[in-house]
C-alpha cells in the first residue's frame, strides 16, 4: 500500500471515530474499495501510528484548526474536513522527518476534492497553508 492510501484509510478511521464507528483497517479498505490485496504490517503501523498520534495531539491540532478558520468553531466544520484536517496537520507537526508538508498537503487537498464538499479543498488548502507558513516562521 502507498502512503497516499495509508492517509485515506486513516482519514476515514478518524471520520468513523468522530461518529462513534470502530472500523478497523482492513474493513475500511474492503468498504471504500481502496485495496485488491490485504494491508502489511507496515501500512498497519503507519495508520494506526497516524490514529493514535491525531488522537494525543488532537488538542494541539486543533488550536491550529481554530487559529485559521476564521468564524467557524471546530464543531461547526464538517467531519469529514475536520478529519483531513487533523491527519494532514499531524503529519505537519509529527511526521515533518518523512513526510514532506508539501505533501501532506497536497494529499489533504485531494481527499478534500473526493471526500468533502463543493469548496471543502479550498477550506482545507487555506487553512494548511497557514499552518504550513506559521511553522517555517522563526
Amino acid at each position: 500500500m502507498s502512503r497516499t492510501t495509508a492517509r485515506e484509510v486513516a482519514m476515514m478511521m478518524h471520520f468513523s471515530n468522530l461518529l462513534g464507528g470502530e472500523d478497523t483497517p482492513e474493513h475500511v479498505c474492503e468498504k471504500a474499495e481502496l485495496l485488491g490485496t490485504p494491508l502489511d504490517e507496515e501500512d498497519l503501523l503507519y495508520v494506526n501510528q497516524m490514529l493514535e498520534g491525531v488522537k494525543e495531539h488532537t488538542e494541539e491540532i486543533d488550536e491550529f484548526v481554530s487559529r485559521y478558520s476564521k468564524d467557524w468553531m471546530i464543531d461547526r466544520i464538517a467531519r469529514v474536513d475536520l478529519s483531513i484536517l487533523r491527519v494532514a496537520i499531524y503529519e505537519m507537526l509529527y511526521r515533518k522527518e518523512d513526510v514532506p508538508t508539501g505533501a501532506a498537503i497536497n494529499e489533504a487537498v485531494e481527499l478534500a476534492k473526493r471526500y468533502g464538499g463543493e469548496r471543502s479543498y479550498a477550506f482545507v488548502n487555506g487553512i494548511l497553508g497557514s499552518v504550513a507558513k506559521e511553522l517555517v516562521l522563526p
